[in-house]
């Protein structure tokens, strides 16, 4: 039988989902939420977790199509996901 693997959830910063029970907070109903908060004020290792657990194909989708974020904050996710930095340690 084949053994089912469990996601670890981010640990992004709680300060962006200050109004969120954390402890029962689904990170996949709510990746809208989290990505537009991460992209708009979320540290590196924010975004780095970010990356970890959603991927660059899913955040770009769900930038793309956001209404909230800004178009800088929109292409600055598209540069930043392109690089090398989101990578570095």
């Amino acid at each position: 039988m084949a053994e089912k693997t469990v996601k670890r959830n981010p640990v992004i910063s709680p300060s962006l989902l200050w109004e969120y029970n954390l402890q029962t907070f689904d990170y996949e109903k709510s990746v809208k939420v989290v990505v537009e908060r991460v992209i708009e004020r979320g540290t590196i290792t924010d975004w780095r977790e970010m990356f970890r657990y959603y991927g660059k194909d899913e955040i770009l989708r769900v930038a793309r199509s956001s209404k909230q974020l800004s178009a800088k904050d929109k292409n600055f996710a598209e540069i930043f996901l392109g690089s090398p930095l989101v990578y570095a340690s």
